[in-house]
């Protein structure tokens, strides 16, 4: 063995052993798909509220009650049950894998000396508390849903037992859960307990808690202008739902339409078919497997996994305290440093092969690249929706998602969200399609065939993003980026699909993260 492969298989050992930890962490994390599931609900209660004055010549209250079905409340319930039932396994989890750390103790001479990673603990302990903080907000929330219910009785003992359960008057959660407990008994308050209500929920809870207190200390002008408020709320919030809700169904109708038509032309003109275009045409590729080889474990997992997060620990650059926009920028600063650093990697390893064979990195303005894009884009919805419906059924809301989502759902900063926009939707498909598609995809051609280069280079770019979860619906997007590629022959084509599928993700984030107020 060369130095230069024992190098590279060092390399990839620490490579496998990183996303190997990652993907193993990633087990117990939770989906973002179960706090998107939350968001849209609120919108749903907020949409709820809507009504539409008798005057008006088209009465959308049966539209709106037809969005939302016969009892949202009780639909709410559930929804608040279930993602409550997540949380506390994913507690559960932690709160196990920290006791196994904290047994991993042997003694030496006598004296205790800790084995564990005090890195992981401390991970830990923050998961089990933002763990613990998410069950307490489910449980004020879901005692509000049972007493707008009538269920007067069930809320107060969700909130007894959330009470006993913390075990302290000064608790935030234990106040608002006190104060709550009183307005459903009717008991007044004073303006102090509405602050505390009004810091303490959010969206349509924080409307029927401040309801209430309205309601049982007679404020009948304040309750008045909070109804305004909230029915101009919920007609906001018809549109928001309209959106979330039609957007990927009527994709998916148009999507699963094309996949059909795309079908039945298969069956009908074989090799003369649109889908059949190159789908046996191998790259002719001058670099032999280790090349590729280098340019995969140097060039994306080794910068991105050990180069890159070695380099912010020198620096000592960590954003975790600090704002929304901060945060932006150091997602964007550090994936294009990935970025520039990959294909750096990329480029001096093949430089020596220039001039490179045909069709290797077309980008090709004219052509047919933008239909291949939309095209694909559409196709793709109802594919990865159905994986997406069959994977929440394995994973059942563990698994993990991209840390990125969880902050481009807070992301009602202007700012914040167009430096997200640019970095997941103009960064990460330039970037993820030159090395998966441009580069990984047709090198492999040079030993397998077109099918499964795409199939292989797919799930190779799902395990790249590092969580179980999203393997699935990932590798359902990246053989269907690989096959618009090797029929377009043309890197914008991908490019363009990617784009606007981390667009369309961003965009829905956006408008459900603005119903959380």
């Amino acid at each position: 063995m060369t130095l230069k492969r024992a190098i590279l298989a060092l390399l990839t050992i620490f490579a496998i052993a990183r996303i190997g930890f990652s993907l193993n962490d990633s087990f117990s994390q939770p989906q973002i798909q179960s706090r998107l599931e939350l968001y849209q609900t609120n919108l749903v209660l907020h949409v709820a509220e809507f009504k539409t004055s008798p005057q008006d010549e088209f009465d959308l209250n049966s539209a709106v009650s037809s969005i939302v079905g016969d009892d949202p409340y009780s639909a709410a319930s559930k929804q608040y049950q279930k993602v409550l039932e997540e949380s506390q396994a994913s507690r559960d989890i932690f709160i196990s894998q920290l006791k196994q750390l904290d047994s991993s103790i042997v003694s030496v001479d006598g004296n205790n000396q800790f084995e564990g990673n005090t890195v992981q603990k401390g991970q830990l302990q923050q998961q089990i508390v933002e763990m613990e903080k998410l069950i307490n907000e489910l449980d004020l929330k879901r005692g509000i849903l049972a007493a707008v219910q009538n269920q007067t009785s069930q809320a107060i003992d969700i909130w007894d037992n959330q009470i006993n359960r913390i075990d302290n008057p000064q608790n935030t959660y234990v106040k608002t859960a006190l104060l709550l407990e009183q307005l459903w008994q009717n008991k007044p308050l004073d303006a102090d307990a509405k602050s505390i209500i009004t810091n303490n929920l959010d969206s349509w809870f924080r409307y029927q808690a401040l309801a209430q207190f309205d309601r049982v200390n007679n404020l009948t002008d304040d309750l008045a202008r909070l109804q305004a408020k909230e029915i101009e709320i919920a007609t906001g919030s018809v549109a928001k739902l309209a959106f979330i809700s039609a957007f990927p169904i009527f994709g998916g109708i148009f999507g699963t339409g094309l996949l059909i038509f795309l079908m039945i032309q298969r069956l009908l003109k074989k090799e003369e078919s649109i889908i059949a275009t190159n789908s046996n045409v191998n790259w002719s590729t001058p670099w032999d497997w280790e090349i590729t080889w280098q340019v995969m474990i140097v060039g994306f997992f080794f910068v991105a996994q050990i180069a890159l997060p070695l380099l912010l620990g020198i620096l000592n650059i960590n954003p975790v305290n600090s704002s929304l926009r901060v945060k932006s920028l150091y997602v964007f600063g550090t994936y294009l440093t990935m970025a520039i650093g990959g294909i750096s990697v990329l480029y001096f390893s093949i430089k020596s092969f220039r001039p490179l064979p045909k069709d290797w990195f077309k980008f090709k303005i004219t052509g047919n690249w933008i239909l291949w894009g939309f095209g694909g884009y559409l196709v793709a919805l109802p594919l990865v929706l159905l994986v997406s419906l069959i994977n929440q059924q394995i994973w059942h809301g563990q698994g993990g998602s991209n840390p990125l989502l969880f902050l481009a759902l807070q992301a009602q900063d202007r700012v914040a969200l167009m430096i997200f926009f640019v970095t997941s939707s103009i960064a990460a498909p330039v970037f993820e399609e030159i090395m998966f598609r441009g580069f990984l995809l047709p090198s492999l051609t040079r030993y397998i065939s077109v099918k499964s280069a795409i199939v292989i280079s797919a799930f190779i770019f799902a395990i790249a993003h590092l969580s179980l979860s999203e393997v699935l619906p990932l590798a359902t997007l990246g053989m269907v980026l690989g096959f618009v590629y090797t029929r377009s022959r043309n890197l914008l084509a991908p490019m363009l699909l990617h784009s606007l599928w981390n667009s369309g993700t961003l965009l829905s984030l956006f408008v459900l993260g603005s119903s959380a107020g």
